[in-house]
């Protein structure tokens, strides 16, 4: 099927957008697509910062946007926006690095009050690097993913049955098997 790149724009090592977004890779992979998963923090911070676009790690993950067919944007939500470690990222892609992509953001965060920061904050900045679609988007409250890896449940079941559907819409405009798959939460 496609190729997805899943990018987790958090600063943290115990992140819940990240294990959100991992979550959701394990249903886009049982849908048939070639997931790849992108920790942004896992890049050399000086590289980032220092706008190194020639950075090996930089290139690298210029290369995975390059050969994705569809993108992952997961974020948590500071002041309103998206984190500042995505942004750093996305400031050393190509102008047009999501050209030809669809493109699913994804934001966590703490309270409600930031739910319109996807759509005032992070669809604007996609749709300016040329993002073909952008599928609707979804906020995760953070009491709605589990904070430990070993879970047994990683999203609680009001919120997984919306991700499901944000998910599966995805991977429907990607030409993923949405049908076979029943509700998992």
């Amino acid at each position: 099927m496609a190729a997805i790149l899943s990018v987790s724009g958090s600063p943290s090592p115990t992140s819940r957008t990240s294990r959100l977004l991992r979550h959701l890779d394990d249903r886009l992979r049982l849908q048939g697509h070639d997931v790849t998963p992108l920790d942004v923090r896992t890049l050399p911070a000086q590289a980032l910062l220092g706008a190194d676009f020639r950075h090996p790690a930089i290139v690298a993950a210029t290369d995975l946007f390059t050969q994705a067919d569809g993108v992952v944007i997961g974020t948590p939500v500071y002041k309103a926006a998206y984190s500042g470690l995505l942004k750093s990222l996305l400031d050393l892609l190509p102008q047009y690095a999501l050209s030809g992509k669809t493109v699913l953001p994804l934001a966590t965060g703490g309270s409600t009050a930031h739910v319109l920061a996807i759509d005032y904050a992070l669809r604007p900045v996609l749709s300016s690097m040329g993002a073909s679609h952008i599928v609707p988007g979804w906020f995760t409250l953070d009491k709605d993913v589990a904070d430990d890896d070993h879970a047994t449940q990683i999203v609680t079941p009001a919120a997984a049955e919306a991700l499901e559907q944000v998910t599966d819409h995805f991977s429907a405009t990607l030409g993923g098997r949405t049908g076979a798959l029943r509700r998992t939460a």
